[in-house]
């Protein structure tokens, strides 16, 4: 019997379902896996011996919860586990019904520190996905001790001091997985996108996870460069007191934005996983701002990209054409080979390979010890005689 791999997908973003999406269809096609999340239209296309379960979201409320439970105070070692509310009583159950009926090889998590020590109390093995951030909490530490490996979507050069050996130990680093880059010269990309060849441009990327970025500081680095083509991909929030010059564009959500990313001189963005990555596997000049997130995820991410020499981070948006000109000095220096080393384009191959050792391991026969060969019971006699 082939044993299934249970997966559960966090649903804010898109970077989490497609991780999942490249890691379970590199797995060989005879290992069944059942994704779980509350959201089933975020995947893109799946093998065929993977199937989507929706199950209620464990964070959002769905209005029937009661009252008087909202204020019952947390444990520790949880995150997100308000009393009361039914749609997470359904999620758990459906996914333990299924941990009983399956018999699963492995349960993976990205993310969630409830269902990690859920997978360990009901006796399944399971592999946690590992971020950045303060995470040395009781809640998250619980879900790497419970693990019986961890997975870091991103490379050892950019991993945060203070983890500790025995995380380390079982984790395994997958650059960039998920994150699918096509590689195109910067004049092909301009000219599939209608972009001026002659131009120098900068490309502005806003995150899918969060609010947006701020329109106001964008006005002022592209007022500073007038000769210089800005444009904005992503979620934009705009201001009352933003002038907006004329070399700034603001082009919303697009369907291609490697292309663009491969058609700028020089890239400004947020710190989010999938983002970071397709701008490394492309490399070039980039200041990184990152955005608030739950754990200061994204704030550690860009102080790892800046110790790393791939980006230049600033802690918040310039407030001023100094701020901008200083961080695109610095960023003019970084070393592009830095970043397209943070870029594994195997990465889901080796995870889908890695995953399939973990599991094999874990559900070994058990060997079976030669049994000492005894002596004659005579023999015996003899010798407690003597």
């Amino acid at each position: 019997m082939t044993r299934p791999i249970g997966y559960f997908v966090h649903h804010q973003g898109r970077g989490h379902a497609e991780r999942a999406a490249a890691i379970v269809n590199a797995l060989p096609a005879d290992r069944p896996v059942v994704l779980f999340s509350a959201r089933a239209d975020i995947f893109p296309p799946l093998a065929a011996n993977v199937t989507v379960r929706t199950i209620p979201s464990l964070f959002e409320a769905v209005g029937d919860e009661p009252a008087g439970l909202a204020n019952a105070p947390t444990p520790a070692n949880l995150h997100c586990a308000p009393l009361g509310w039914k749609s997470i009583t359904h999620a758990v159950a459906v996914i333990a019904s299924w941990f009983d009926t399956a018999q699963p090889a492995l349960f993976i998590t990205d993310v969630s520190a409830e269902l990690a020590q859920l997978a360990r109390i009901a006796s399944v093995p399971c592999i946690s996905v590992l971020q950045h951030g303060d995470r040395n909490d009781p809640g998250h530490m619980a879900a790497y001790e419970s693990a019986l490996g961890i997975l870091a979507p991103y490379a050892p050069t950019l991993e945060q001091p203070g983890r500790p050996a025995w995380m380390l130990a079982k984790t395994h680093y997958a650059p960039g997985v998920g994150v699918a880059v096509d590689t195109i010269e910067r004049d092909a990309a301009r000219t599939a996108l209608g972009l001026p060849l002659d131009a120098e441009i900068v490309v502005v990327i806003a995150g899918g996870g969060g609010s947006g970025t701020p329109a106001t500081p964008l006005t002022l680095g592209a007022r500073a460069e007038p000769n210089v083509l800005w444009l904005t991909i992503g979620s934009v929030e705009h201001e009352w007191h933003a002038t907006a010059p004329g070399n700034l564009r603001h082009l919303g959500w697009v369907d291609t934005p490697a292309l663009y990313i491969a058609a700028a001189d020089r890239v400004v963005s947020s710190a989010g996983n999938t983002t970071v990555h397709m701008i490394a596997a492309v490399g070039r000049p980039w200041i990184v701002v990152p955005e608030w997130r739950y754990f200061d995820e994204q704030l550690w991410k860009a102080r790892m990209l800046d110790h790393a020499g791939a980006a230049t981070m600033l802690e918040h948006w310039p407030s001023h054409v100094g701020a901008w000109t200083q961080a695109w000095a610095h960023a003019a220096s970084l070393d592009l080979s830095r970043q397209r080393a943070l870029y594994d384009a195997t990465a889901a191959r080796d995870v889908a390979a890695w995953l399939s050792r973990v599991a094999d391991s874990a559900w070994a026969p058990p060997r079976v010890a030669a049994s000492p060969e005894l002596a004659p019971v005579d023999q015996l006699l003899c010798e407690s005689l003597s």
